[in-house]
């Protein structure tokens, strides 16, 4: 119980510290490793609470695929930051609104979860007897939650078609692919076979 109790203060301690560097550094490369930072303290924790399919989720998608692709884009972009950062105060109001509203939604979230009677149930045996904890989410995701599920890739198949449609620009001076073109045309259109005589050149 103390490697645990000490294994939680570490993560947990590195994961606050980390997610506010995320938002003061200025260099926005340390921000997003900073960030990564963040996800493994919190795959940390995860563990420790017995949740190994979602610490293995977290290390996996956000760590290795949506952390990188912000380094990325950061390190490909040029983006003037100083610019970006003049307009910090007109914004103000409108995060700190955003930010009382999702903590009030947290807040209510955890309360309302806290005072049903199940909470003591779920908290007592937090998985069925006899099953792991990738077994059991994965009997009531398909199950119960089978719709949602389903629900929820068709609006991420959305918004995947939404930014690559935001994306497609047609730009004059850029050569674009045309597969009509490519499929129909022929072999006389792209080879062309000449007889070159004995030790003479085309």
């Amino acid at each position: 119980m103390v490697v645990q109790a000490l294994a939680f203060y570490l993560f947990a301690t590195v994961a606050v510290l980390s997610a506010t560097a995320v938002v003061t550094v200025r260099n926005p490369v340390h921000s997003v490793l900073l960030l990564i930072l963040t996800f493994f303290n919190a795959a940390g924790l995860f563990v420790l609470l017995g949740a190994e399919f979602l610490a293995m989720l977290l290390v996996v998608v956000y760590v290795g695929a949506v952390a990188v692709l912000f380094l990325f884009v950061v390190m490909m972009l040029d983006i003037n930051f100083v610019e970006m950062r003049q307009g910090f105060l007109n914004y103000l109001p409108i995060g700190v609104l955003i930010a009382v509203v999702l903590f009030v939604e947290l807040a209510l979230v955890g309360v309302g979860w806290t005072l049903t009677d199940e909470a003591v149930a779920v908290l007592a045996q937090p998985t069925p007897a006899g099953l792991t904890n990738v077994e059991a989410l994965g009997q009531l995701i398909y199950t119960d939650y089978a719709y949602i599920f389903q629900a929820a890739g068709l609006v991420l198949l959305v918004a995947m078609i939404g930014a690559i449609v935001l994306t497609l620009r047609h730009r004059e001076g850029v050569r674009r692919q045309k597969i009509s073109e490519q499929v129909k045309r022929t072999r006389a259109d792209t080879l062309e076979v000449k007889k070159v005589p004995v030790g003479r050149g085309i």
